[in-house]
């Protein structure tokens, strides 16, 4: 497989990570109220652990936002420390809340305001790190995934899952046909998502995806939702320009072409990435980990 270069990885319109942080910093209080979907993928994601034999003693949490996977992995893994990682602090803040009063007293869960890119833990010190919907913000994919690799022991996994090109197809292509102006954030496929966990000296990786569909009654409560999970445009192409109200009554009469049985839809590409830190993907003491299908969920 041919290297990938870290521009290749980076993707034409870089994201502006002081914009990233402030627009999630200001969606904190309002997250909760329309992250459906995202807590949706992210009980996908945790399902996959039901085929993986491995008990983590620490698991990191990257990009945690107000805490829906880490009281998910507390719960999964009772006897684990989690350490939950924001670059938002108030989005730490309202995980916090979250925790009840036995793991507080228990001193098991922690919370950490840093970058994915340059994660505050020592080398070989983290089981499991798991990521909801996270890398789609980070500039730098190889870079990401290769403080992953470092931080985890030797038998660590790593479990993400991750917005594709096709998410918010609709809403691109009604504003392409408006100005010339990037409104939406352009997103990574899943081959970069594999090239850049292979250049990051993961072994194995097992990548695959789906598409979710989100029907809204209009273009106002689409970009409502948007903004209240801080999914604002953040790319260094958008216009810096407020929108108006001629613009935005051009993108409902766009959208309009894509109405089914009176509903809108929002396409959201998801991909879900697996990988070990080792080439025998070793489990618990360094022994090969087990990953077992039950005979039911094998379609014929």
């Amino acid at each position: 497989m041919p290297e990938v270069t870290k521009s290749e990885i980076k993707r034409g319109s870089e994201l502006e990570s002081v914009q990233v942080r402030r627009s999630f910093e200001q969606a904190a209080a309002s997250y909760d109220k329309a992250a459906l979907l995202q807590r949706e993928v992210g009980s996908r994601l945790l399902e996959r652990l039901d085929y993986i034999r491995f008990k983590p003693a620490r698991i990191l949490d990257l990009g945690a936002g107000t805490g829906y996977c880490q009281q998910s992995l507390a719960l999964r893994y009772p006897e684990a420390e989690t350490y939950a990682l924001d670059i938002a602090q108030t989005m730490l803040m309202q995980a916090r809340k979250k925790i009840s009063w036995l793991r507080r007293l228990k001193r098991r869960d922690h919370f950490v305001n840093a970058e994915a890119a340059a994660l505050p833990f020592a080398d070989n010190s983290i089981d499991m790190v798991v990521s909801n919907l996270t890398l789609q913000w980070c500039v730098d994919l190889v870079a990401v995934f290769s403080e992953c690799r470092r931080v985890l022991k030797p038998g660590g996994t790593l479990l993400f899952s991750n917005f594709g090109p096709d998410t918010l197809k609709e809403l691109r292509h009604c504003w392409a046909k408006i100005d010339a102006h990037t409104h939406v954030n352009q997103f990574a496929d899943m081959h970069d998502m594999g090239d850049a966990m292979l250049q990051s000296g993961f072994s194995d990786p097992v990548v695959d995806m789906e598409m979710i569909t989100i029907t809204y009654n209009d273009v106002r409560s689409i970009m409502q939702d948007l903004k209240q999970i801080g999914a604002h445009n953040v790319t260094q192409g958008r216009t810096r320009s407020l929108t108006g109200k001629g613009r935005l009554q051009q993108l409902q009469q766009a959208y309009e072409a894509y109405r089914q049985q009176g509903r809108l839809p929002v396409t959201h590409e998801v991909i879900y990435g697996l990988a070990w830190r080792s080439n025998n993907m070793p489990g618990k003491n360094n022994q090969p980990a087990e990953i077992y299908i039950p005979t039911d969920t094998i379609k014929k």
